[in-house]
């Protein structure tokens, strides 16, 4: 099989710049009117995005099928690893759970997924001029070579060429894509059409001496060095980036947020609107020490809610959370944690962990049961206000939801929202805590605006957060065009 219209990225590390690079692409092309599609063949992550059809894919590829103009499909990233434990994930294939598997286990299983994966990414290649494929981690980890379908072992099935982006702003940038070109076999480097160095700042002349040697030991050319994007905001696929987000210590003189960061929290892109609306200062803490007050206290998505549950307990976060309400404050869980938030959690065929039940914080009178099925959908309804009517000013709310529970008790008959009639959340504690399963809340203006209120900003700037992605995206993609000229890449795609 050959792919002459196909480009895949792959790169020496984790967070070198691939997901951010085929946006980049993706964009570039597809504003010259190039019908072109991103794919992922294996993704590891908990930010993930629910399609309409009903199944989820990392929030990457949604955001690289917004690059595209595309709505997000399952076809784009067939199989979604997310992590549950330190040696287990959940699989997802074609956008639904199969199961929780160990690495090792999942390795053996890989080989009967290639033919699924190559199988997509024919279906995209069929409708679309061009597919660029995102690699995940490094192909140099040579532990992992055996039974690959996430970079070399997929490029070598499909038959497509090949670029290594590394991030010098890292360190190493070398020895990093030396190193990965001299781990390949023979056949893979020949698939190798490029190098992209990642984040440069400064004289690039500084780079000739290096970049002239690179060529002459790999007869690799390198096709791009991308300059260092200040404050560029990309949505983020998994916990890497994460740890790269800036707390902002200086109390804002507008709303301050604070989000408890679970060892294994999930969706935390729900709260990129927070983080930059200019009347906001949120901060991600993970040490209840470093709770120093605010407005709202959020309790996120989890991976694992029961073990996560523990965590908060044994942490010193309960006792946080307890003084947070009797000082006033605003409390909010959404999806993992607002099961939290009930009396007890059950997991009786253990989704998640060991079988069992745990005792929630109690502050909405409800209590959950795990499920293996998940509720994957997207929704819109309208906020509905503590009084149980809809809001005077109606405000209509498009979500998604992505979980693996069922809530009942007395305290959903306070709703925060009606979708297709029926209840969703629940308000607690006279308005004081807001608890759903809805994520995108923070995405749209008005939504966004409302909660704010309710948090307790008196005045909010207006935020168009999706007006603000696509700037971003076309921020990126006009900054790496200058370096990777459109007729450069077109010449890696065999267009013409």
């Amino acid at each position: 099989m050959n792919s002459p219209h196909t480009l895949m990225v792959q790169g020496t590390t984790s967070d070198a710049g691939k997901s951010v690079l085929v946006a980049a692409l993706c964009r570039v092309l597809a504003r010259r009117s190039i019908r072109v599609a991103p794919f992922k063949p294996q993704n590891m992550a908990l930010n993930s995005a629910v399609c309409k059809e009903g199944g989820e894919i990392g929030r990457a590829q949604a955001v690289q099928a917004q690059a595209c103009f595309l709505e997000p499909s399952v076809l784009m990233n067939p199989v979604l690893l997310k992590p549950n434990s330190d040696t287990g994930s959940q699989v997802i294939v074609h956008g639904q759970a199969i199961g929780n598997m160990s690495a090792k286990e999942y390795h053996s299983y890989k080989p009967t997924l290639l033919e699924r994966v190559v199988e997509s990414h024919q279906v995209l290649q069929n409708e679309h001029e061009v597919v660029i494929v995102e690699g995940a981690g490094s192909p140099a980890e040579i532990n992992l070579r055996e039974n690959d379908i996430a970079n070399m072992g997929f490029a070598e099935a499909v038959d497509c060429p090949v670029i290594i982006v590394a991030d010098i702003d890292r360190g190493g940038v070398f020895a990093h894509l030396y190193g990965t070109w001299a781990l390949l076999s023979e056949s893979e480097k020949k698939r190798v059409k490029g190098f992209v160095i990642n984040r440069f700042r400064g004289d690039e002349r500084l780079l000739k001496s290096a970049i002239i040697w690179l060529e002459e030991k790999t007869a690799i050319p390198v096709v791009s060095v991308i300059p260092y994007i200040k404050n560029l905001h990309i949505e983020a696929e998994d916990s890497v980036a994460l740890s790269h987000y800036k707390n902002n210590s200086v109390r804002s003189k507008g709303l301050n947020v604070a989000v408890i960061r679970f060892p294994h929290i999930s969706n935390y892109t729900d709260f990129d609107p927070l983080r930059q609306h200019p009347s906001v200062s949120c901060a991600f803490l993970g040490s209840a020490h470093d709770y120093q007050g605010a407005d709202l206290l959020i309790l996120p998505g989890s991976k694992n809610v029961r073990s996560d549950l523990a965590w908060l307990k044994e942490n010193g976060w309960f006792e946080k959370i307890q003084r947070h309400m009797r000082l006033g404050g605003k409390l909010m869980g959404l999806c993992g944690g607002y099961q939290m938030l009930g009396k007890a959690i059950h997991d009786p065929h253990a989704t998640e962990g060991e079988a069992g039940s745990s005792d929630g914080l109690a502050y909405i009178d409800m209590e959950t049961s795990l499920r293996s099925a998940k509720q994957l959908k997207q929704v819109r309804g309208v906020l509905v206000n503590r009084q149980g009517e809809s809001h005077q000013r109606r405000i209509t709310v498009e979500a998604y939801e992505i979980h693996a529970g069922e809530s009942y008790g007395p305290g959903l008959n306070q709703p925060v929202f009606k979708i297709n009639g029926q209840g969703e959340g629940a308000w607690a504690d006279e308005g004081a805590v807001l608890g759903t399963y809805l994520h995108g809340l923070f995405d749209h203006p008005e939504s966004l605006a409302y909660l704010l209120m309710w948090a307790g900003l008196k005045q909010a700037e207006h935020f168009d957060y999706q007006a603000f992605r696509e700037q971003e995206i076309n921020r990126l993609a006009d900054s790496v065009e200058k370096v990777l000229p459109y007729e450069k890449l077109l010449s890696l795609l065999h267009l013409s």
